[in-house]
């Protein structure tokens, strides 16, 4: 796909991997919306970037566990941009929860999790897909993790999400075929404030040791899964129901 003179959602556009996407697409002519739950700020001053580059760009905020907030986000978009082309669903959370310990992971953190990791996707593209068929089809691409394939990563809820939200991107494909293509991307460790407020004092430790594991000796930076987002969305029109991985080889590394 084409994006210039295009439209396009981006949840959790605010920071980290979704700022960057939200900047690549308006870089290639794209009006973006610039979603957020709680970092209004942040949000704000991404938009105000993706207006600095010559096309529109609005913040609105959403809790993607809100279906009705879902769904007047997606009306928002029409309204301001005049369309919908593009969904990246990159909105998450987590909870800092070592694996071992069970007890820690009460209803309340697989409740929150669920709802906005896996539940939250679906209905950002229920609400969606009206749209986006009404401008003639578009892309819909899932920020996925390597948590969800390998079961590493922040807590055990998390993983469950992840992995549900793989297979819902080859269910979304199917159904919202042939008009949408979906996608996801699965990366490793991202440098960025999320993971420095969640590992604390072993950020530095933890981003070594992920790069030494990977066989390309590096992490990502929020603009290499920014840079597979758009992949998807502008490369091959034949490409969907797919989750491509990025970590620096770390799931392939031997032994």
């Amino acid at each position: 796909m084409n994006v210039d003179g295009k439209a396009a959602i981006v949840t959790g556009g605010g920071t980290g991997v979704g700022r960057a996407t939200a900047l690549d697409l308006a870089r290639r002519g794209c009006a973006v919306l610039v979603n957020y739950s709680k970092s209004k700020d942040d949000a704000d001053k991404t938009a105000a970037e993706v207006c600095a580059l010559g096309v529109r760009g609005i913040a609105v905020q959403a809790d993607v566990a809100d279906d009705a907030a879902c769904r007047a986000m997606v009306e928002t978009a029409m309204r301001e941009l005049g369309r919908l082309d593009i969904l990246v669903n990159n909105a998450g959370t987590t909870s800092f929860i070592p694996h071992y310990d069970l007890d820690s992971v009460t209803p309340e953190v697989w409740a929150r999790t669920l709802d906005v990791n896996l539940r939250g996707p679906f209905q950002c593209a229920r609400a969606a897909r009206g749209a986006i068929e009404a401008s003639g089809g578009g892309e819909i691409v899932n920020t996925s993790s390597i948590a969800g394939i390998a079961g590493i990563g922040s807590s055990i809820p998390y993983c469950a999400s992840k992995a549900a939200l793989n297979n819902l991107t080859v269910t979304l494909a199917r159904v919202l075929a042939p008009k949408i293509r979906v996608n996801a991307v699965a990366p490793g460790f991202i440098t960025g404030r999320w993971l420095k407020d969640g590992y604390g004092d072993n950020y530095d430790t933890l981003k070594q040791l992920a790069e030494m594991r990977s066989v390309l000796r590096r992490v990502c930076e929020p603009e290499d899964v920014a840079a597979a987002i758009i992949g998807f969305i502008t490369g091959s029109d034949v490409v969907t129901g797919q989750c491509l991985v990025i970590d620096g080889g770390m799931t392939i590394a031997a032994g």
